[in-house]
């Protein structure tokens, strides 16, 4: 039976944070668009995401470990062995459990934003817009693929069964705005110590919500303790009737999820260290058009007519052209941030990447993985070589922070630069193993293929946590054959090299 809906904080997945993942995730479910879902195909699909080593099982043996170090797919038998030597002892409502209900936890996050559809026993069904991010080669769709999902995402949906309503990033935008327009305030957004109230908050009312906020700023500024906010989420909001949750799932958890998912849009920006919250000035047109279009909203009864309404592409948002940001304003937010990050910063940062460690700085831990490489790697450049003009080609928010990875709209690469009569193009991914052949060197010689008609000399660094054999070997085809001379650097070696070295530029 189902259980009863109730109001709850907002806690969308932690299962897949990041948009690069849960397209890898959707590039395995399309090769499936249109069977059945049942639990044998259930269990088929978590195999070939297990394959690829998008999920990595427990109990392995040491030739399966090898090769999902080493990125290599795994045989069907070993696939098979991976399966039955790890059955889940995990349920969903409405699958089987075990890897049925594993299949559910990965994807169900993507039926909730309108990318893909899918029920027991019925035709899995990607959306026009799921399958244009699965297909998308440019990033910058990536974004707002999301945008169009979260300017709909209702909290009280078919999928959620809460009792909250609400659209959070809508609310989310109102309250910042009210904030910045109070003149008692220093316009600097909402604290991320304040954000509990807006994850626990239970209906659209902004005004009654920045009310609150402002009493709770006349009592302890912008730094209330823990327990200060937690109890007014637990007693006031909630009255006392939620389950017990501990101060930091509140404070410092579902915040943290909470700042990923609304940056994804591009319409947020982080300031003051990452201690607030703000709206993003260089999209002020994106947020006036959602505030003023989606402020209202129909409520929906079936999850059929609900994913129908949340997949359906708006235009206004997919087509919008960003503003540009000229070189001057690129340069002066890079000398910026060089400053807040040292040399050694930058390295160990970079190195924590290549690693797959986690990190703690309060404005990294919002980047994925491939937009925190592209904005270390720019920063470590402009570290080492200042006087080297550098141009990342990543969009960024008014502070200066990359909101995505450059979209290679235009066959540009992602990071350029000019050393006197030099090009040098920096081309960075944390893909590895046989997804970076397949994925990333054809594209980067188009790129310098293109680069090298803007400068007399022309080079590019590939730059990512390892390089795969066959990569390399690509790399010296395309040398051979087209004249176009890529230097392959894992992270560890491209931080190495260039702490070495006068110039950037590196000759044949």
């Amino acid at each position: 039976m189902p259980t009863e809906a109730k109001y709850k904080p907002l806690l969308f997945t932690t299962t897949l944070r990041n948009p690069e993942r849960l397209k890898w995730f959707l590039g395995v479910l399309k090769e499936y668009d249109g069977q059945i879902l049942d639990d044998d195909l259930a269990k088929k699909i978590s195999g070939e995401i297990i394959r690829i080593g998008l999920y990595k099982p427990t109990k392995l043996s040491d030739s399966v470990k090898r090769k999902i170090k080493e990125k290599e797919p795994l045989t069907d038998q070993e696939v098979a062995k991976v399966l039955k030597d790890n059955p889940q002892n995990h349920k969903e409502a409405g699958f089987s459990k075990s890897w049925p209900s594993r299949f559910d936890t990965w994807f169900k996050i993507a039926k909730e934003l309108g990318f893909v559809f899918y029920k027991a026993g019925e035709k899995i069904r990607f959306s026009e817009i799921g399958l244009k991010l699965v297909d998308s080669e440019h990033t910058k769709f990536e974004q707002q693929a999301f945008l169009n999902a979260f300017v709909k995402y209702q909290r009280n949906s078919p999928f959620r069964r809460v009792l909250n309503e609400n659209v959070p990033l809508v609310l989310l935008l109102k309250v910042i705005k009210k904030l910045n327009a109070d003149k008692n305030f220093n316009n600097a957004g909402i604290s991320k110590l304040e954000l509990p109230l807006v994850i626990y908050w239970k209906d659209n009312d902004a005004e009654k919500l920045y009310s609150r906020i402002k009493k709770l700023r006349k009592g302890f500024g912008y730094s209330p303790s823990w327990e200060v906010v937690s109890d007014i989420c637990r007693n006031e909001i909630m009255q006392g009737q939620d389950i017990t949750r501990n101060d930091k799932s509140i404070m410092v958890d579902y915040p943290d999820e909470f700042i990923r998912k609304m940056r994804l849009t591009g319409l947020i920006s982080l300031r003051g260290g990452g201690r607030f919250i703000g709206i993003n000035k260089n999209e002020q047109e994106k947020v006036d058009y959602v505030l003023e279009n989606y402020s209202d909203y129909r409520k929906y009864d079936t999850e059929e007519s609900y994913f129908e309404y949340i997949s359906t592409i708006d235009e206004n948002l997919v087509s919008f052209v960003p503003k540009p940001i000229p070189t001057s304003e690129q340069d002066k937010f890079l000398v910026k941030w060089s400053n807040v990050y040292s040399w050694e910063t930058i390295k160990v940062e970079m190195l924590n990447l290549s690693k797959k460690h986690l990190t703690k700085d309060d404005i990294l831990k919002y980047l994925s993985n491939p937009v925190r490489l592209e904005f270390l790697t720019a920063l470590a450049v402009k570290s080492k070589f200042p006087n080297v003009k550098v141009i990342p080609n990543y969009p960024i928010d008014d502070e200066g922070i990359p909101t995505s990875t450059a979209s290679g709209v235009g066959n540009t690469g992602d990071i350029e630069c000019y050393e006197d009569l030099n090009g040098i193009l920096i081309e960075v991914t944390m893909s590895e193993g046989r997804t970076q052949t397949m994925m990333e060197v054809w594209p980067i010689s188009r790129h310098l293929a293109g680069f090298g008609k803007k400068t007399e000399n022309s080079m590019c660094y590939f730059v990512a946590p390892s390089i795969f054999s066959d990569s390399i070997k690509q790399i010296e085809y395309v040398k051979q054959t087209e004249n176009l001379f890529i230097l392959p650097k894992s992270i560890e070696e491209f931080l190495k090299h260039i702490d070495n070295r006068n110039v950037l530029y590196s000759s044949p």
